[in-house]
């Protein structure tokens, strides 16, 4: 595979579950969110987990990679040092813009796609990979509105984005499935679309429906519908590895274990 070696099944460390992730059976790797770490020490359970030769990926939030504004250095220069703190095989972000016109939006929000919009993050996510020195993936968002004129479907976006720097992508399922919910999209046409040899890894996370709508919460179980797209994907490609998400409202260990035993059943195709 052209994209990573094999990592397993993980879960998104938090500080909030730490001895939950360290006691959790069968976790092979961890992520977690880069700027929660400083660049020159580790919390005490990540460093058990490292001592136990368990793979720890940093996943930033805010490189606001696919933005007008100029690429902000210091956070490019955070991610790498916490990724070379780390040993990481590979980092990563997302595939939008945070920030516009010297304000923070506090969300992850979607790049037109458009052929400008494209050339910006290519020479954004390019400056940010001469800086890294770690292999960086990016991944797909869930969003609840999309701009106007696109000039390119959502595949040949992303295609044309990994031809183009030779980033990997993190394919994020719970987010296919959310946009296929609440925009419309086909997210099977999508996989069939994409360049699944260039997958680092892949998300799984749960959700909820108010009023119509889909949030991918991060808060709530993960749907059966999720985990079906999920074995779409492995019917095409066995990804390297796939990453349970969980950031608020964590249950009890045996429910995140039933989870992620469910992940593996997926995996094995059962």
């Amino acid at each position: 595979m052209d994209g990573m070696g094999e990592l397993g099944v993980g879960i998104g460390w938090r500080s909030e579950i730490d001895l939950t992730v360290e006691r959790l059976p069968g976790v092979d790797f961890v992520e977690v969110v880069a700027e929660n770490l400083h660049r020159d020490h580790l919390p005490e359970s990540l460093r058990l987990l490292r001592g136990r030769g368990v793979p720890v990926l940093p996943h930033a939030v805010s490189l606001s990679l696919g933005g007008a504004d100029p690429l902000d250095r210091d956070r490019v220069e955070h991610l790498a040092a916490v990724a070379e703190l780390l040993a990481a095989p590979v980092a990563s972000d997302h595939i939008c813009f945070v920030r516009a016109g010297g304000l923070d939006s506090g969300h992850l929000m979607p790049v037109p796609r458009t052929r400008d919009a494209l050339d910006v993050l290519t020479a954004n996510v390019k400056a940010a990979q001469a800086d890294l020195g770690t292999p960086l993936a990016l991944e797909n968002i869930a969003a609840l509105l999309e701009w106007p004129d696109a000039e390119l479907t959502e595949a040949a976006f992303l295609t044309e984005l990994v031809e183009r720097t030779g980033c990997l992508l993190l394919i994020d399922v719970a987010n296919m499935w959310a946009n296929a919910r609440n925009l419309g999209q086909d997210p099977v046409d999508l996989l069939d679309g994409l360049p699944l040899e260039r997958i680092a890894y892949v998300h799984v996370a749960g959700g909820v429906e108010r009023d119509g709508v889909y949030h991918d919460t991060h808060a709530h179980p993960v749907p059966d519908g999720v985990l079906d797209l999920l074995g779409e994907l492995c019917a095409r490609v066995r990804p390297p590895g796939v990453l349970l998400e969980r950031d608020d409202r964590y249950p009890a260990d045996a429910e995140l274990a039933a989870e992620l035993t469910a992940i593996r059943g997926v995996l094995a195709g059962t």
